[in-house]
């Protein structure tokens, strides 16, 4: 494989959950940083981007986990650029364990951003020449597929959209989004199933101030459920999504 970047990683004790596990947040958490790392080798960190108003702002993605791994457990990384448009990439990651084993794998599209003018600038070739690209996937997945926003859930929660939830962009991060959906996840699935994948697309901004509503609803296959954040004022959808949970082994 060419062009790629890696970042290792030891798992600690406050990124577990109740089952001594990496959380899913965790584990996107970890991917955000190898990213941010990756920015950083080019000289390009996104402290440097934000000085001059323009950050990366996740549009899609998904995230496959078939082993979570544990306390004091190392993971490698690996992540690299697949495609380029003008002003969008496609980031691929790997997730290994210690023993070089594929436990994990996700890809994001996102796209270069104008923080004060809130659109799409077009990426600096100099990004493009220094990461440069490798046109293999890292498993077969369409995630500019359309995810329909569902308009009610079965189960659902309520949250106000607090400052330490926005980002240097000026918006929700994503990982809030995934920790909002979680919350609306029946307690059965949470306290017997792990997250094996999760599907979204990010479609409007949210902002400090707002109340969001998660919900969700049962999807057609077994143990899979739909999701969507709405603005509880205007009912408008900021993001939707899928899950399929696996059950833990005990």
């Amino acid at each position: 494989m060419e062009n790629y970047f890696e970042k290792q990683f030891e798992l600690r004790y406050f990124e577990m959950n109740k089952f001594g596990e990496a959380s899913a947040t965790t584990i996107l958490t970890l991917l955000e940083e190898t990213a941010a790392d990756h920015c950083y080798s080019i000289n390009h960190s996104l402290y440097d981007l934000e000085t001059q108003n323009i950050g990366w702002v996740l549009l899609s993605g998904v995230m496959e986990i078939d082993h979570y791994p544990k306390y004091k457990e190392k993971i490698i990384i690996r992540t690299w650029l697949s495609d380029y448009s003008s002003i969008k990439g496609i980031r691929e990651n790997i997730i290994y364990n210690e023993q070089g084993q594929i436990i994990g794998r996700a890809r994001g599209l996102w796209v270069f951003f104008d923080i004060m003018r809130r659109r799409p600038i077009q990426i600096f070739d100099d990004i493009k020449e220094k990461w440069s690209s490798y046109h293999e996937e890292c498993f077969d997945h369409d995630i500019k597929k359309k995810i329909e926003a569902i308009d009610y859930g079965k189960y659902s929660n309520e949250f106000r959209i607090n400052r330490f939830d926005v980002d240097t962009n000026h918006h929700v991060n994503n990982i809030r989004y995934l920790q909002w959906l979680i919350e609306s996840i029946p307690v059965e699935i949470i306290d017997n199933y792990s997250l094996h994948r999760i599907d979204g697309r990010f479609i409007a901004e949210a902002h400090f101030g707002d109340i969001i509503m998660s919900c969700t609803e049962m999807d057609s296959l077994e143990n899979s459920f739909v999701h969507a954040i709405r603005t509880k004022s205007n009912n408008r959808p900021c993001a939707t999504g899928k899950t399929l949970w696996k059950e833990r082994i005990k």
